[in-house]
């Protein structure tokens, strides 16, 4: 485990804090989610605080990249992950054993509409998400690579 893991704190769901801590013990191989094979963990700093945080999330891979989106299940308003690294795109992630920096780059125009086919197909729910709000679902490319200056 290094600082950055050391450090993160966990959501206030119990059950999300149980996910998070059962896949960073075992490099994603002990998670239960409909869709395993796709989680990963995003660590990021607090807007407010500036403490480290984890969260679980589900990604399709783009090369060396990572593709999420900010759907928080379809719901009126973004994720407060979503806000934290808007705030702050430097990040950090967990994809099984591997633990990187990485930038985070909200989409827009053709590399949005491009990222979010890929989503969907890979993972259609976030299609029906779609459907439920008015608002668009942030799709968001984390680049691996050091942190910039912010």
């Amino acid at each position: 485990m290094n600082a950055i893991e050391a450090e993160a704190l966990d959501s206030p769901s119990e059950y999300v804090a149980n996910q998070a801590r059962r896949y960073a013990a075992s490099n994603g191989t002990e998670i239960e989610h409909p869709v395993a094979d796709h989680v990963f963990l995003l660590y990021f700093r607090g807007r407010k605080s500036g403490q480290i945080r984890r969260v679980p999330l589900v990604c399709v891979e783009d090369g060396d990249d990572l593709i999420i989106v900010a759907s928080k299940g379809g719901a009126d308003h973004h994720p407060t992950w979503y806000l934290n690294i808007d705030a702050d795109p430097n990040v950090w992630v967990r994809n099984k054993a591997d633990f990187y920096e990485a930038r985070a780059a909200t989409l827009e125009g053709e590399a949005r509409t491009a990222a979010w086919a890929k989503m969907v197909k890979a993972m259609p729910f976030f299609g029906g998400y779609e459907q439920k709000t008015d608002r668009i679902l942030p799709v968001i490319r984390l680049s691996r690579g050091p942190h910039e200056a912010t």
